[in-house]
């Protein structure tokens, strides 16, 4: 395993720290591709898996208004960016890391 860090194309501040995970972006094998979003964190679990909210909004043409609406996401959580509940991040599609992880977090901002 290579713990030196890689570019992942895209404009994201690295990470100081380096790790041994294989499903990091940075120095693990993932690529990432895709779409990228931006939300909170509102849990981390033990796995290195966090839950991150995506709020947006929908029209509704009978109305003539707009909903809000929120969308869940389980994200990978690396040991080298260890992203605490509260922190805005930015997250980017990857292959299938488990069965509900698709993403991971890519850069944290406070």
């Amino acid at each position: 395993m290579k713990s030196e860090t890689r570019n992942i194309g895209l404009d994201v501040k690295t990470p100081k720290d380096r790790c041994t995970d294989v499903n990091c972006p940075f120095h693990g094998t993932v690529k990432i591709r895709g779409r990228l979003f931006r939300g909170g964190i509102t849990k981390t679990d033990v796995s290195n898996t966090a839950t991150v909210v995506l709020y947006y909004y929908n029209y509704l043409r009978k109305y003539e208004r707009y909903e809000k609406k929120q969308t869940r996401l389980k994200v990978h959580n690396p040991p080298c960016i260890n992203a605490k509940v509260g922190d805005n991040v930015l997250v980017g599609e990857t292959r299938p890391i488990s069965k509900t992880k698709h993403f991971a977090i890519l850069e944290v901002s406070k």
